[in-house]
């Protein structure tokens, strides 16, 4: 199923993951090779000149807030008051919208981070109340395109940026840039490029061409940097330095459960903290947050595969008000659980039932839901990852249409794990390996870290670690060769002296001054 793979044949895999070869900061375009950059900047100029009142209107998730706080971060450093909202994703809903309007009002010009393109019937509304609009967004263009003064978005037909595969916070660092020049003035943009650097990471975005240059850069500012909410969050982390694998794993996630739990707003302003101890403070609050989020979706996922219909091939779960802010990560979880597409609906008891669904692997669960649109309220988002609400009185037939658009979809399961560069013998894994994975990183959407699977491999031994015992620590081996290797978050029981293949990625451990190897063990095939 996999083909053998060796230390030159890996090199050779990784190195076309990028045509471009390794990009840096001097080849980032312009910022005029967006369409309706220069309009924007020179609207945004001629509203600082007339000291007219600014909004700012973000998103409640990473890219969201990170964008916002770049925006208001700037603003600040020129010296001209702004204001900015991000929607409480429960009372206002996404975006700029109908719902946040009230709040906006008096405001000269409206600039938006990370939405918009879809705001059709808000930016009537602020055109109506005399409120002018610059749209910066990164998303796909429906059929129907707002009425703003200016759009800022790589995916229109008209704009010549050369990369799709953008998030809102680097068109915000662009707009910055770009309104900077034009001021004539000097700043620091590595500064603002750190916090780029985490919206990268948390949105998804492919780490190829630019990207890998903007996160390379912004990781090198992170661990350089004096801002007090990066100093805060090292220290809680009992860390010197930050990876890519910190911010999508730890960082994201405490920033991401603000705007889950409560109000983004207080990611935010942690992240404009002026000195280490309100930083701490409001570090405090997202760890709360977060802890909260963990307990709700661990809560709801135990619900959720109590209720899966293992004959469906594609999971759709509801209950009773389940957190809306946690519904996409417990689809995420049941889907990997039971390796099929999951959707987990929310019922807020007046007959609507709203959530999210995640794919898995190449499945298009966008593709199979867009055909049963007509049975939905609210629908969007993209091939991995969907939202969505509908009448409960609809459901029934909605599930039966997803199983059907399955089966026509041809969807295989051979297709699953597209991650896997291929069969790795223990006699390949080495220093060289590791040393060579490393010159690719960082890794991410886009640039996945290898993944190898192993055959034939017998377990030596398989002991539980960890407060509730949820992780397993092992030894394995083949023809001989002998590795150690690590399972999280598994309540697996493996029999010592069984063949089995192993789906693993490699890592150097540091432990008290040594070095070794192991297994990272994603999953193992008895």
């Amino acid at each position: 199923m996999y083909p053998a793979i060796t230390l030159n044949a890996l090199e050779r895999l990784l190195n076309a993951r990028f045509k471009e070869g390794f990009l840096s900061l001097k080849d980032l375009p312009q910022p005029s090779a967006f369409k309706d950059m220069d309009k924007a900047t020179k609207r945004i100029v001629q509203a600082i000149q007339l000291k007219e009142k600014i909004t700012i209107i973000g998103d409640y998730d990473v890219d969201g807030v990170t964008s916002t706080t770049l925006m208001k971060l700037f603003f600040d450093e020129i010296g001209y008051p702004v204001e900015w909202i991000i929607p409480n994703r429960f009372r206002d809903g996404y975006g700029l919208s109908e719902n946040i309007i009230p709040r906006i009002l008096g405001t000269d010009l409206a600039i938006t981070v990370d939405n918009g393109i879809s705001a059709v019937y808000a930016a009537k509304l602020c055109k109506e109340e005399g409120i002018e609009l610059i749209i910066t967004d990164h998303h796909l263009l429906a059929q129907q395109v707002p009425e703003a003064y200016a759009i800022i978005d790589q995916k229109q037909q008209e704009c010549s940026f050369p990369y799709s595969d953008v998030c809102g916070a680097q068109i915000a660092w662009y707009l910055i840039a770009s309104v900077k020049n034009a001021l004539g003035i000097k700043i620091n943009m590595m500064e603002y490029m750190e916090l780029v650097s985490i919206a990268v990471i948390a949105d998804m975005m492919p780490l190829q061409h630019i990207n890998r240059a903007m996160v390379t850069a912004g990781i090198k500012a992170l661990n350089k940097s004096t801002r007090p909410a990066i100093r805060a969050f090292l220290e809680h982390a009992q860390k010197e330095t930050l990876n890519a694998e910190d911010i999508g794993f730890f960082l994201a996630p405490l920033l991401n459960s603000a705007g889950r739990m409560d109000d983004a707003k207080y990611a935010v302003e942690f992240l404009i903290s002026t000195n280490i101890y309100d930083a701490r403070v409001r570090l405090g609050h997202l760890i709360d947050f977060n802890i909260a989020r963990k307990a709700a979706e661990q809560e709801i996922t135990v619900k959720a595969l109590a209720q899966v219909d293992l004959d469906d091939e594609v999971i759709v779960v509801e209950g009773e008000e389940w957190h809306e802010g946690v519904v996409g990560i417990v689809a995420a979880r049941v889907a990997r659980h039971h390796e099929k597409p999951c959707i987990v609906l929310s019922n807020n008891g007046r007959g609507l039932l709203k959530g999210s669904g995640r794919s898995f692997g190449s499945c298009d669960l966008f593709g199979m839901t867009e055909s049963c649109r007509k049975n939905l309220e609210k629908f969007g988002g993209h091939q991995a990852a969907i939202g969505l609400s509908l009448k409960t009185e609809n459901l029934e037939v909605f599930k039966e249409e997803l199983q059907i658009n399955f089966v026509q979809s041809n969807f295989s399961k051979e297709e699953i794990d597209p991650d896997i560069v291929g069969e790795l013998d223990f006699r390949e894994i080495s220093f060289d390996l590791t040393r060579l994975i490393k010159q690719y990183e960082p890794y991410g959407e886009g640039n996945p870290t290898p993944k190898f699977i192993s055959k034939n491999v017998e377990i030596l031994q398989a002991d539980t670690m960890g407060k509730e015992s949820e992780h397993l620590r092992f030894s394995f081996a083949q023809e001989g060769i002998v590795m150690a290797g690590v399972q999280f978050k598994t309540r697996e029981v493996y029999e010592l002296g069984s063949r089995v293949d192993v789906i693993y990625t490699v890592n150097e451990n540091h432990f008290r001054g040594n070095v070794t190897l192991q297994l990272m063990v994603e999953k193992i095939v008895q």
